[in-house]
């Protein structure tokens, strides 16, 4: 009966350093669950919550069903949003925007750019410009070297 006792009390103990450890790793499979899914999904809804604070109208969006338009108006109390998509005014709730393709004062910092492009082009245009008149000019040079002849 000694050695049965003795045999049952071994089994206990190792069965508590076993339970130990059995909720050691479950607090671990916890804490890198919530590392590897919930924090990232709550930082990705803080983002989101952010630009929908940050929509102004003007702003061209993309809606979760992949609709492109520019917001005419905000109404904040309904949470709700109006689209222009090419004439057509549609309204969303504010969840349904995706991501702002472009800030309504995007433009104005985005002129400088277009300027360099336009500036660009037109100095290739001048560039071409001024080889036009070199191949007319050879082009009128050979007329008088065959007029000559």
């Amino acid at each position: 009966m000694n050695s049965l006792s003795s045999f049952v009390l071994g089994a206990a103990s190792s069965n508590n350093a076993s339970g130990y450890s059995g909720i050691i790793l479950i607090i671990l499979m916890v804490a890198l669950m919530y590392f590897f899914m919930i924090r990232p999904q709550q930082k990705q809804r803080k983002e989101h919550q952010e630009m929908m604070n940050e929509l102004h109208p003007g702003d061209e969006v993309v809606t979760i069903g992949r609709m492109h338009g520019k917001i005419d108006s905000i109404n904040k109390a309904d949470r709700t949003v109006t689209l222009d998509c090419e004439g057509i005014y549609l309204t969303f709730d504010m969840v349904a925007i995706a991501r702002v393709i472009k800030r309504a004062d995007a433009p104005a910092s985005e002129a400088p750019q277009d300027n360099k492009a336009v500036a660009s082009s037109a100095a290739a245009s001048a560039d071409s410009a001024a080889s036009e008149p070199a191949s007319a000019a050879s082009a009128s040079d050979e007329q008088k070297d065959s007029e000559e002849k």
